[in-house]
């Protein structure tokens, strides 16, 4: 393979199951569904956290969560550990980021980059320091209201940075990849639809009538699994006990779908660049979002747990070195991507690749490789009494937590997860080898007590929790040039 240039796109909080190409229904999804049938779709791909922060920390080391210590949405990556990006800006490549990066931005952090344009950090560099208090005094969230008090059609500052996002990297294409014909370049172009505010523009929210929607899974009261993890979250962020009637349910699932589709029609727009400037032909494009979301289902909105909805994510690699209508089941992850962007351009220097030892390119396993491994993707932020840990190998799948019930589930029989067979007598033996596979990546006690001494550290660091619940919380992180709008 002849190393060539490398496109990645990411959305943020793209469920895998929003999508044409992945089976559904009635998402109207053209751009990704042409570019996985010119390309491999992965359908066992996981973010290595279902929240923003840690999930792109992750990304950008190649490591998992436990091992770097970015553990929530109020400890951003600051450039310390090696990137992907200074592993190839290092070896001559140019490697630029436009769009949302959620890293923490002080003047003299060094990203790894070699340009960024419009980065959204996070806010004030500090992030969201509610999210450190984990415990019975945790605060319910006020900004749950907008979640579905904001859905409908419109136009929100995520939408028009979307579009900015798109017409930039349309311009990088054009302009700035001709300056660089030496080594190959990678452009890593950062989208924050379908993450909320449900805004989504007119002619796609009205793609999705009433009448199109069903109620989403196990969305009724007597219905939703009563798990002390999931109580702890709803307590956090009470999401549906905001929502009144099957009309909002509906009102807030168009306007993730019509942003899902807007988020489609920015893909296309960069892909057509591609495709006008010529460099279809030498690049590999890569497409996955940082986490999925829940959409409603068991009554949940949002991440930040371990259904397939929130912390599985699509994943498509394209291009001349990859099979096209090519489908791989072999469980994938975000840590991943830095081994994949390494091979892609061609970078062979052992030292380059310090991303965790369970790290495979994503071309080796687009040619088979890979039989056998478990991938990780682990919970300690906001709304969490104790860390959640889940293993996905084969068909299993494993969620850990601290002293909480343990959750298994056969994905090969029961997809939609309505059937915990953690407490199965025929699945004993599968429960015990799953314990056993995580046991020998980590011990949960001990990595919650980790990341909750780091937490308090940060905690106390900012005036401890009162000092924190005054300072206010955001719904969402405001893009570039945009005023917070604390509550």
């Amino acid at each position: 393979m002849q190393p060539k240039n490398l496109l990645i796109i990411m959305s943020d909080e793209h469920s895998p199951k929003a999508m044409g190409a992945a089976g559904h229904p009635f998402v109207r999804t053209p751009n990704l569904d042409a570019l996985a049938a010119a390309g491999t779709r992965f359908t066992a791909a996981y973010t290595g956290c279902p929240i923003c922060v840690p999930a792109r920390a992750s990304l950008a080391t190649g490591r998992q969560v436990h091992e770097i210590g970015h553990w929530d949405n109020a400890d951003a990556y600051d450039g310390t550990i090696p990137s992907w990006h200074h592993a190839v800006r290092d070896r001559g490549h140019r490697v630029d980021a436009i769009g949302k990066l959620h890293f923490r931005g002080l003047p003299g952090d060094d990203h790894g980059f070699s340009a960024e344009q419009v980065p959204m950090y996070v806010v004030e560099h500090k992030g969201d320091l509610l999210g450190l208090i984990r415990d019975e005094t945790t605060p319910t969230r006020k900004g749950a209201k907008k979640m579905s008090a904001a859905a409908g059609p419109g136009e929100s500052d995520y939408t028009r940075y979307d579009r900015d996002i798109a017409a930039r990297a349309q311009i990088w294409l054009h302009e700035e990849a001709p300056k660089h014909t030496d080594k190959p370049w990678v452009l890593f172009v950062s989208l924050v639809t379908p993450h909320f505010p449900l805004v989504a523009p007119p002619e796609h929210y009205f793609a999705y009538p009433p009448e199109m929607i069903p109620m989403p899974k196990l969305y009724g009261a007597d219905e939703r699994p009563a798990h002390p993890f999931l109580r702890d979250q709803v307590a956090a962020t009470p999401h549906d006990s905001h929502v009144k009637d099957e009309a909002t349910v509906k009102r807030m699932l168009a306007g993730y779908f019509g942003l899902v589709s807007f988020m489609d029609e920015q893909v296309g727009k960069i892909l057509a660049a591609l495709r006008a400037t010529g460099h279809a032909a030498d690049t590999n494009v890569l497409y996955f979002s940082d986490h999925g979301d829940s959409a409603g289902a068991r009554g949940l909105w949002g991440k930040s747990n371990m259904y397939e909805e929130s912390v599985g994510i699509p994943m498509i690699f394209a291009g001349p070195d990859l099979p096209a209508g090519q489908v791989v089941g072999t469980p994938a992850s975000l840590v991943d991507v830095f081994p994949t962007v390494l091979e892609a351009v061609g970078v062979t220097d052992p030292a380059a690749n310090t991303a965790t030892a369970d790290a495979m390119s994503l071309f080796a396993l687009a040619r088979g490789e890979g039989t056998g491994r478990a991938v990780l993707s682990e919970y300690h932020a906001s709304g969490s009494r104790q860390g959640a840990f889940m293993l996905r190998d084969g068909a299993w799948k494993y969620v850990r937590y601290v002293t909480y019930p343990a959750q298994l589930f056969d994905l090969q029989t029961d997809p939609e997860e309505l059937h915990d067979r953690a407490d199965d007598p025929a699945c004993a033996e599968i429960r015990a080898a799953m314990e056993a596979r995580l046991a020998a990546m980590l011990d949960p006690a001990e990595v919650d007590a980790r990341a909750k001494r780091r937490q308090g550290e940060i905690l106390a660091a900012h005036g401890g929790a009162e000092a924190v619940r005054k300072r206010g919380e955001l719904p969402f992180s405001p893009p570039p040039g945009v005023a917070p709008a604390w509550s």
